[in-house]
């Protein structure tokens, strides 16, 4: 009996796999097998072992989920306020501090050695994978394979598997431990397979770069990340501040450093910014510290901040320095990078 229905749910298991096979060929003509295989000895070329590729791609079938997911991202409708709200929580804050305390022996030195502050570290740790309670439960090649099969973007998927497997044959992960996002990042600070080899750090030395559960390399690599993406040690990301309280006056403080031409580099994000000055400039345009005082004029001149006001003009404003646009590079998006720096100033 048992057997008979373990038969009768593997045949409803293949006519789903197949009718959704058939939904993906409308979009890449080559059958699965086919381009599995033209892919592997792709990879074998690349210098990836036969049994890495077959110890990796043992029992995996394209994964309906991941297509899915990929094709239907919702779009975001939580306002700032709500964002904020959820993940600068008190729950976060205590847990940060509470894991702060607990993996002081590592993250104190990875912090010192790489030149980042902890709390930066720590807060992207908290905004990524909740301080590495929550990594994803996605076997990261058979996503990436799905990906890279699917036409949508192919090209940057199949880079990415064809890096997974290199992190394999290296030997940094075991391939039943190689979990991650639905998308394919992975470890306690969310890295693609790429951004792994460009900026995973093996903060301890043993030869291997352990994102998924050695917390030395966790912190070391997040810093190295924010290090190599122009962080500066001896600054913060930037300060919330007071508007003028007259709207007129506020509304054209802000037509006045409108930014026209935002880079190109996470456009979207930085558009919502305005033009750079100094905070003595900005002192100068009647934007002092939340608590009315004056902005740090001692360093004011030196300092180039944006003027960001993510709720409107009737919401709250802050000044944004270099920092702020390094932790965009980690994720393009303005309340991803105000969560984070809000969330370091709780963990300070």
């Amino acid at each position: 009996m048992i057997r008979a229905l373990f038969i009768t749910f593997l045949s409803g298991v293949l006519i789903s796999t197949s009718a959704f096979a058939q939904r993906v060929v409308e979009d890449n003509p080559v059958p699965f097998e086919i381009w599995l295989e033209e892919f592997k000895a792709e990879a074998l070329g690349e210098g990836i072992s036969r049994d890495t590729l077959d110890v990796a791609f043992e029992g995996l079938v394209l994964n309906e989920k991941v297509v899915e997911l990929d094709r239907r991202q919702p779009e975001f409708t939580q306002t700032s306020k709500e964002y904020i709200r959820v993940r600068v929580s008190e729950t976060r804050v205590k847990n940060g501090i509470k894991r702060m305390a607990e993996s002081k022996p590592v993250l104190d030195p990875a912090a010192k050695d790489i030149g980042v502050q902890k709390r930066f570290i720590a807060a992207i740790w908290g905004m990524e994978t909740n301080y590495g309670a929550y990594t994803g439960n996605y076997n990261i090649i058979r996503s990436l394979m799905t990906l890279a099969y699917d036409m949508r973007r192919r090209t940057f998927f199949r880079k990415e598997l064809m890096k997974a497997l290199v992190i394999l044959e290296e030997g940094h992960i075991e391939p039943d431990k190689m979990i991650g996002s639905w998308a394919g990042a992975m470890g306690q600070g969310q890295f693609m397979p790429t951004s792994f080899f460009a900026y995973a750090y093996d903060m301890d030395g043993d030869g291997r770069k352990d994102i998924w559960t050695n917390e030395a390399d966790v912190f070391g690599s997040i810093g190295n990340y924010l290090k190599r993406h122009t962080w500066h040690e001896n600054q913060t990301w930037g300060r919330e501040v007071k508007m003028p309280d007259d709207m007129g006056a506020r509304q054209a403080l802000v037509d006045l450093t409108h930014e026209p031409n935002p880079p190109r580099s996470c456009k979207r994000a930085l558009s919502a910014h305005s033009k750079k000055y100094s905070l003595t400039q900005w002192q100068e345009m009647g934007v002092r510290n939340l608590d009315g005082s004056d902005l740090p004029q001692a360093i004011g001149a030196g300092i180039e901040a944006t003027l960001l006001m993510p709720g409107g003009i009737d919401g709250p404003a802050y000044l944004t320095y270099q920092n702020f646009r390094t932790i965009l590079t980690y994720n393009c998006s303005n309340l991803y990078a105000l969560g984070v720096s809000l969330l370091s100033d709780r963990l300070k």
